[in-house]
């Protein structure tokens, strides 16, 4: 089953020849009670989606052409707010910077990528990878904590 929630400030839209796999959950609202309805999501041409995705899409996520996503990969465009220890964290809202990726990119199994990330063009990200930063154009990495291994030759 396919779960697509299209209530979004922006876009869920699909370009030509997309494929989504199995259970793959696409969501841009929030399920915690804080009431934000996301922006939403893009998703370009000859790209697909693994089994088992989930793509939290509160901050837009953008995904280009030619872009391969494994299965179980995990996206989460939000982040939550508590640097104020007399508040709860709920009642300190969100932000949500969204994510970029760029064309042709291969996203492993297992993959894990936060808000505010733009993974660059060309770019190979291995599996169970946690994504916390910008990753260069035709960069290779692979590692939970995101070591840089090399670059692709061009």
């Amino acid at each position: 089953m396919l779960e697509v929630q299209g209530l979004s400030e922006s876009e869920v839209t699909m370009g030509n020849s997309v494929t989504i796999g199995r259970n793959v959950k696409i969501r841009p609202s929030s399920y915690y009670g804080i009431g934000h309805i996301g922006a939403g999501m893009r998703i370009g041409n000859n790209s697909s989606i693994g089994p088992e995705g989930y793509i939290g899409c509160a901050g837009f996520v953008d995904i280009g052409n030619d872009v391969m996503i494994g299965p179980n990969v995990t996206m989460i465009a939000e982040n939550h707010n508590f640097k104020d220890g007399s508040h709860t964290i709920k009642s300190q809202g969100v932000n949500q910077r969204g994510i970029t990726i760029e064309n042709n990119v291969w996203i492993g199994a297992n993959v894990m990528t936060l808000d505010g990330v733009t993974i660059h063009e060309g770019a190979i990200i291995g599996a169970t990878t946690l994504v916390n930063k910008d990753v260069p154009e035709n960069a290779i990495y692979f590692n939970k904590r995101q070591v840089f291994i090399k670059h692709r030759d061009s």
